[in-house]
């Protein structure tokens, strides 16, 4: 996978749109970050802060690529967004829906300068329907898709906020996934195409498991489905310290655990459907996982194939042997980040330095044919940093 040679203008802020193109950027892609000429991305001073003053979210998802800052509100700034648009293969934004028409940098306005160009759109509720105006941020986007409901409560509880931003990684995700597909439709002969990305659509993608009762006028809830907790063999269970997964659906799975564990009376209680058996067998497993610490059952199981693991906090897993050898990036000049979810054999060396705001203004514009003269005017103007 190697994208060299594709050109990127990256005019998304904050996490789900730069986390779509630095995956771009990690398979070769040329970002471009177009920025404003005030604040700039304001992840830039979100904090956490790294210890150079860099907001820690932006420096993980803005690595490698080129910082351009114009005044899109000034008409000398649309068009100089104009010049790179003519050499530009996508075109990403993250605005509210109206915005990039103000501005005109819409989709209309700029295939007529580029018709071959994929341009996507990303947004919490999508161009269309009744919620498409609306402002809202990972929480409100979750909440819509039925998401949160369906984390473990009980009666008294609200529903358990999430750590990590769902339809935020998710919708970049599938803009990166869109936008691939734009270039190679594009590279099929069918020309530049427009995506609309609505982030609560993403993530009520991933309900498919869920969906069909839901559809038939049920009300799933969690632990009353097969995959939140309605099998004993398919949990989670509290150690000594820490917690541990079992995720014995099959039953080669559930005897080699059970074998392991010194614990064949259990193995005739697999999929069973009689909810007393099942109580009791929770019981049996809770009172057996209680005796032994995490790191003790994951010494003890390593090498069964019984669907068991460890629950990790985030510091624990970046140091985990399995994920230190495959997606962390540790580059000698910069911070460790999270790298490209995949393994490829054509992926690309690739630049891990982080633009500072408008750092490659000049140079991007000289590129796609502004003359000093004109690249100091616009700057001189307040329209370029």
């Amino acid at each position: 996978m190697d994208l060299s040679g594709v050109r990127i203008l990256d005019l998304t802020r904050l996490l789900p749109g730069p986390y779509a193109t630095q995956l771009l950027s990690d398979l070769g892609a040329d970002v471009i970050k177009v920025e404003d000429t005030g604040a700039g991305d304001y992840a830039r001073a979100m904090a956490p802060l790294t210890d150079e003053g860099i907001g820690a979210v932006f420096d993980g998802v803005n690595r490698g690529k080129r910082s351009v800052a114009i005044d899109l509100k000034a008409a000398a700034g649309q068009e100089a967004f104009y010049k790179l648009v003519e050499s530009a293969d996508v075109v990403f934004e993250s605005f509210r829906p109206g915005v990039t028409e103000r501005l005109g940098i819409d989709y209309d306005t700029l295939t007529e300068r580029n018709p071959k160009l994929v341009y996507c759109s990303l947004s919490g509720f999508g161009q269309t329907g009744p919620l498409a105006d609306a402002v809202g941020h990972d929480l409100n986007y979750i909440g819509l898709a039925g998401m949160l409901d369906m984390t473990r409560e009980d009666e008294t509880s609200k529903p358990q906020i999430p750590g990590y931003p769902t339809a935020d990684m998710a919708g970049g995700l599938f803009c990166a996934f869109s936008i691939v597909s734009g270039l190679l439709s594009r590279e099929l002969g069918n020309g530049g195409s427009y995506v609309d990305v609505s982030m609560t659509d993403v993530v009520l993608s991933f309900s498919h498991a869920l969906a069909a009762p839901a559809f038939d006028g049920e009300t799933p809830r969690p632990g009353e489905t097969m995959l939140t907790g309605e099998y004993p063999w398919y949990d989670v269970y509290a150690a000594k310290d820490g917690y541990v997964t079992l995720a014995a659906l099959e039953p080669k799975f559930w005897e080699a655990f059970c074998e392991a564990v010194g614990r064949t009376d259990l193995i005739a209680a697999h999929m069973t459907e009689d909810p007393a058996e099942r109580e009791a067998l929770r019981e049996e497993l809770s009172n057996l996982f209680a005796g032994k610490t995490r790191d003790e059952w994951v010494d003890l199981l390593s090498a069964v194939d019984a669907a068991f693991g460890g629950v990790y906090t985030l510091t624990e897993a970046l140091n985990h042997p399995q994920i230190a050898s495959r997606i962390v990036k540790r580059p000698e000049d910069g911070r460790p980040r999270i790298g490209f979810p995949a393994v490829t054999d054509r992926t690309p060396e690739t630049d891990e330095s982080l633009p500072a705001q408008g750092e490659h203004t000049e140079a991007v514009l000289r590129d796609v044919g502004l003359s000093p003269f004109n690249i100091d005017t616009l700057r001189r103007d307040g329209v370029i940093d």
